[in-house]
């Protein structure tokens, strides 16, 4: 008995040492980057759609579609995100469970994609918005100017997930 103690002990500290040193070469931590939540809600089942049709131009018509949807199955958390870079502050590569929609509301911000070999970064300035789409989408968000950058975010993911998930840096960018 007491041998297959101490060979679980000798297994268990040897994984937890792998994993705490797996942790650190994989993951890639933000610096220069803070993150407080301003609200957060628990949503159940979501199933809505918007769909306007509107008509432009009285000589040549065009009709432009504007459709939004949403669908989970199972409750969600909703979190409002303030987010600060400091200059030259990052994210670090990371992804998320589910989409956020964001706002730049000072400086700009360096959206580099994972997917990206040539590592050319999305510059959004103030009062722009963007996507992030989660899942498999691993970006790294940089404050590049010499002043603060700040971004309010919406974010929607599966109840009770973790909000934000490491990745490693894909390899075809410099940092």
């Amino acid at each position: 008995m007491r041998f297959k103690l101490m060979w679980g002990m000798v297994i268990g500290a040897i994984l937890a040492t792998a994993m705490e040193f797996s942790g650190r070469l994989l993951a890639t931590p933000g610096s220069g980057f803070t993150a407080s939540t301003i609200a957060q809600g628990r949503f159940d089942d979501i199933d809505v759609a918007s769909q306007v049709l509107r008509e432009f131009g009285d000589t040549t018509p065009k009709k432009d579609l504007w459709l939004s949807l949403q669908k989970t199955k199972g409750p969600s958390d909703l979190f409002v995100q303030n987010n600060l870079w400091i200059p030259g502050g990052y994210t670090g590569w990371h992804t998320h469970p589910g989409h956020s929609l964001i706002i730049v509301t000072e400086g700009a911000i360096s959206a580099y994609d994972g997917d990206d070999p040539s590592c050319t970064p999305t510059v959004y300035t103030v009062g722009m918005g963007f996507v992030d789409a989660g899942g498999d989408h691993v970006h790294n968000l940089r404050n590049e100017g010499t002043g603060n950058a700040r971004t309010v975010a919406v974010q929607l993911i599966p109840a009770e997930a973790i909000r934000r998930i490491d990745a490693p840096a894909p390899g075809h960018c410099p940092f």
